[in-house]
């Protein structure tokens, strides 16, 4: 038996300003989160980019296809209302950060995560006050507390969009600092996505490809570059 899917029952989809920010109307009817709250995001760009989401609907409604929705129903319906859970969870991978923890064998992998990740940190020590220092082996060391705590106020001092995406952006690269260097423009995102795989593309090189993996990479860097997206499209 198929599922039930919503009908497009409307026709036209604009932006207006509202009390708070933009909202989206349908035919003059503001759209409402799933938890029947008002969508109403921080700015034009956002509510312009949700609205082409709904014009491109046709005949059922397809949310897979409507990222920036989804995402700002995300911020409004959970992360707005569960912030501090949120941000603490975030910033607590500084303290067991994907670029802190090298290998020591082969040479040749340990070269190359010096050569990608150490920029990184150097850049996090000099741009967010935070030098977080690298160890040999998977055992969790544990940081300076004064650096994470740094790291955690920068966290919680994000709007609930903001660290919508950013959770996703920490989340799926195992890295607040890949992170933090995504949204402050380091790197393009697509290259600091490569720089959090560098143990994976190590790993294809010595082994091959299997095309699991591959499917489950490609999928990953497509929510990477979508939470990069909404970041700047909540700012």
């Amino acid at each position: 038996m198929s599922g039930w899917a919503a009908k497009r029952f409307w026709k036209e989809a604009r932006v207006t300003e509202t009390d708070g920010g933009y909202t989206v109307l349908l035919d003059g009817r503001a759209v409402k989160t799933p938890a029947k709250a008002g969508l109403v995001v921080p700015t034009q760009r956002m509510a312009e980019a949700i609205a082409t989401e709904w014009d491109a609907q046709e005949e059922a409604i397809q949310p897979l296809t409507m990222p920036v929705t989804r995402s700002a129903n995300a911020a409004i319906d959970k992360v707005a209302h569960q912030f501090t859970e949120v941000a603490d969870m975030v910033a607590d991978y500084g303290d067991a950060d994907l670029l802190c923890y090298r290998a020591n064998s082969p040479i040749e992998l340990a070269a190359r995560q010096a050569e990608a990740w150490d920029p990184l940190l150097d850049w996090a020590a000099n741009a967010l006050g935070s030098r977080l220092e690298t160890r040999v082996g998977v055992l969790h060391a544990p940081q300076a507390a004064d650096a994470l705590e740094k790291l955690r106020q920068r966290v919680k001092a994000m709007s609930p969009f903001e660290l919508t995406a950013f959770h996703d952006l920490v989340g799926i690269s195992g890295s607040l600092i890949v992170g933090f260097a995504t949204i402050s423009g380091v790197h393009a995102p697509e290259r600091m996505w490569q720089l959090s795989r560098i143990d994976e593309l190590w790993q294809i090189e010595q082994w091959g490809e299997d095309d699991e993996a591959t499917e489950i990479a490609r999928k990953k860097l497509a929510e990477f570059l979508h939470a990069s997206r909404f970041y700047k499209l909540s700012r």
